[in-house]
């Protein structure tokens, strides 16, 4: 059996994942004692509610969530999140917060790109959870996304706050790379745990029609 490696965060009641957007709410709809009156004695169930912004901890990105008329999580191909050879981009505590495509080539040393999974390592998510995580984090270049997209990588994954820069209102890695059908992944974590190569990564959201994003339970599977 191949090894698992969890690469998600968890959803938790007040956790914010991205600064300005409100926190889920995680509580009961109906609870264990409340489902007592409908059942048989000692027969109990329980209905969890959520409410909860679509980008809530780890998430991906579909085309729709960059462009009216792309692919929204329905329309996603599972060849496209599930099962996909991974690479990772080992490029953390780095002094710079841009990771260009020349420092993507580096950390790639050579790698095909072409349909995998590539998964940038930044170390950012030591943050979780901490006012840090929101500030100064590390992000992909216009000409890095313009790299991945020309190489044909079939996902992007990224264990920071965001694949771009937030200083200002352009985000072209997001532009490029859905404008490409590219998923993305952000809010990753545990990318240190991984090999650079020799693993398959899943990050399949719910098919929901007319929404852009969603969290995932994104994976690596090592075989033994």
């Amino acid at each position: 059996m191949p090894r698992l490696i969890d690469l998600s965060h968890t959803v938790e009641d007040g956790m914010i994942t991205y600064k300005g957007l409100p926190a889920p709410i995680v509580c009961d709809y109906l609870s264990r004692e409340a489902s007592r009156a409908f059942y048989a004695p000692g027969v109990e169930f329980h209905i969890g509610k959520i409410e909860m912004v679509a980008n809530t901890g780890t998430y991906l990105d579909s085309p729709f969530h960059r462009y009216a008329a792309g692919k929204d999580l329905s329309q996603l191909d599972l060849a496209t999140l599930a099962e996909l050879d991974g690479i990772v981009a080992r490029l953390p505590d780095r002094p710079d917060r841009a990771i260009t495509s020349a420092d993507l080539l580096a950390a790639l040393a050579g790698t095909a790109v072409r349909g995998k999974a590539i998964l940038v390592e930044t170390g950012w998510s030591r943050h979780w959870r901490s006012d840090r995580y929101f500030e100064g984090h590390p992000y992909l270049t216009a000409g890095a996304a313009e790299m991945l997209a020309d190489a044909g990588a079939r996902l992007v994954g990224i264990d920071s706050h965001n694949i771009d820069n937030t200083d200002g209102g352009q985000r072209p890695a997001h532009s490029t790379l859905l404008g490409a059908d590219i998923p993305i992944v952000e809010h990753m974590t545990a990318l240190s745990t991984l090999p650079l190569t020799g693993f398959r990564f899943s990050a399949v959201p719910v098919k929901v029609k007319g929404m852009g994003t969603f969290p995932v339970r994104a994976y690596a599977s090592i075989p033994d």
